[in-house]
């Protein structure tokens, strides 16, 4: 069962971080505050499938519980090399509990991503974790990524979005924190993680994005999801 995100019913003490308390309940969190996660989760792996053969490596940074992972180890039949990898020591504990309690097979690695190599990869993932990486190592980030991947191997970016036009953005947040309030969380809860992650989630613009996907050297690069500031992009190497 999953336990009820209240981490911003009470005062901020600090800023905010993947530690035990969120790791604890980020499956709920993620449910109810991210636009059809679950779809978009699936719709990824549904796509991916299509490109996978036996025994390629398949690396998930910012695993977090390890939820995509999971999913592709119980939705194909190849014997895959799973790695997930996530700098929150909370987060790798939950992660291999999970996976252990669905009986598959993925490695769950404490490490920066910077730091870790993952090179020959067939696929690489990162779902709302690039958003996270200071700007200064964001490109670096990128190109490794592109680097690391097999020739014709594909990369998956899930990331909020901000736009230029200053209306249109001040919308788009407005219909985001409508989509929280439907899904239970209160005005002071949605202002509190606001607060939280100023400074620490820093978002690209749609063109950001798909210019620093291009100077990495993604020869292709295509939106398949879009709800509102939420997208999910395919790059091919």
């Amino acid at each position: 069962m999953k336990l009820k995100d209240k981490v911003f019913t009470k005062p901020i003490e600090k800023q905010f971080e993947f530690d035990e308390e969120v790791a604890s309940v980020f499956d709920d969190m993620l449910s109810r505050s991210v636009p059809f996660y679950k779809e978009n989760l699936n719709l990824q792996i549904n796509i991916l499938k299509n490109f996978l053969d036996e025994n390629d490596k398949i690396v998930d940074l910012g695993s977090s519980t390890g939820t995509f992972l999971i999913e592709l180890a119980k939705k194909t039949d190849k014997k895959l090399d799973l790695i997930g990898i996530d700098n929150s020591p909370a987060m790798i504990k939950r992660a291999k509990n999970k996976a252990k309690a669905f009986g598959v097979d993925i490695k769950f690695v404490e490490e920066d991503f910077l730091n870790y190599d993952f090179s020959d990869s067939k696929a690489v993932i990162a779902n709302y974790t690039i958003q996270f990486i200071r700007p200064l190592k964001r490109e670096k980030l990128i190109k490794k990524i592109y680097d690391s991947l097999m020739n014709e191997g594909i990369f998956f970016m899930s990331e909020k979005l901000i736009t230029n036009h200053k209306k249109l953005n001040k919308i788009m947040i407005d219909e985001y924190y409508k989509f929280k309030k439907k899904m239970g969380y209160s005005e002071y809860e949605i202002a509190r993680k606001r607060e939280a992650l100023e400074n620490v989630l820093i978002p690209y613009t749609m063109e950001e994005n798909m210019e620093m996907l291009k100077n990495a050297g993604f020869k292709e690069a295509e939106v398949i999801f879009r709800w509102n500031n939420f997208a999910t992009f395919i790059a091919f190497k």
